[in-house]
């Protein structure tokens, strides 16, 4: 990590925002694992939470980072600084930030309470979650020189993944009920970054059987091991694709 991601990670790491983002972590993650005396129930509640706070955090954070350090990135570049290496130290500070604030707020509290397997597992989708939707706030704010419309799209963006793919997947379900799509199903929902780090971790607690023959394919496809290097390879593309293409629309931008 060079000079600028350090700058940015501990500036970052000086913001209230964060701070506040990594207590109420904490606390909600000591709260619902140190309370609950079912593991599974706790686990279970904690996940839903990470899978709906962690994006949100990180997509909104970041997108307003970028508008805000407009400034700071013409600067940049009237140095002999090549755009991808400051457009890349941008995501790797503010990427590195959001996942220490995350392994600090809910990191401890799962160690403690959660068995190595099901913890880990917790802990590898928020920190993919946080990588993932930086990525894609960063996406979103090069796309739009309007403040409002780049934080409107990144809303967007973890509305549909986290609530709209959801429901687009029921609507199919229903429609074809009487057709075995339960296979197309798991692929379907194994393309949104937020369903497959639920599924990431529901295989780890055992608990697709009760989702019936789409929980038997969800272990099957990703139980075993090749299934979890697939679901990693996937998250990852989910990381590195629009930081790409974020960068490319970067370095062709007129700032």
């Amino acid at each position: 990590m060079n000079k600028i991601a350090r700058f940015i990670l501990f500036d970052i790491l000086k913001n209230k925002t964060i701070i506040l983002y990594t207590v109420l972590l904490f606390i909600i993650s000591w709260s619902v694992l140190g309370l609950e005396s079912n593991f599974t129930k706790a686990t279970l509640s904690l996940l839903n939470i990470v899978l709906l706070v962690v994006p949100l955090m990180s997509v909104i954070f970041s997108t307003i980072y970028v508008y805000n350090s407009s400034q700071f990135v013409e600067l940049l570049l009237s140095q002999p600084v090549p755009r991808s290496k400051v457009w890349f130290n941008i995501f790797l500070g503010l990427s590195t930030a959001l996942v220490l604030a995350f392994l600090l707020g809910c990191g401890i509290p799962i160690l403690l309470y959660s068995s190595i397997e099901t913890g880990m597992s917790l802990i590898i989708t928020g920190c993919f979650l946080s990588v993932i939707f930086t990525s894609l706030a960063m996406l979103a704010a090069i796309f739009s020189r309007d403040r409002a419309k780049g934080i409107g799209i990144a809303i967007f963006l973890w509305i549909f993944f986290a609530i709209i793919y959801d429901g687009i997947l029921l609507v199919l379900i229903f429609q074809f009920a009487d057709y075995p799509i339960e296979g197309i199903m798991a692929t379907l929902t194994a393309i949104n970054p937020i369903g497959l780090s639920r599924i990431f971790v529901l295989l780890q607690l055992d608990v697709a059987a009760m989702l019936g023959y789409a929980g038997a394919v969800f272990q099957q496809v990703f139980g075993s091991g090749g299934g979890m290097g697939i679901s990693l390879v996937i998250l990852s593309a989910w990381a590195i694709v629009p930081f790409v293409w974020s960068l490319i629309k970067f370095n062709k931008k007129n700032l």
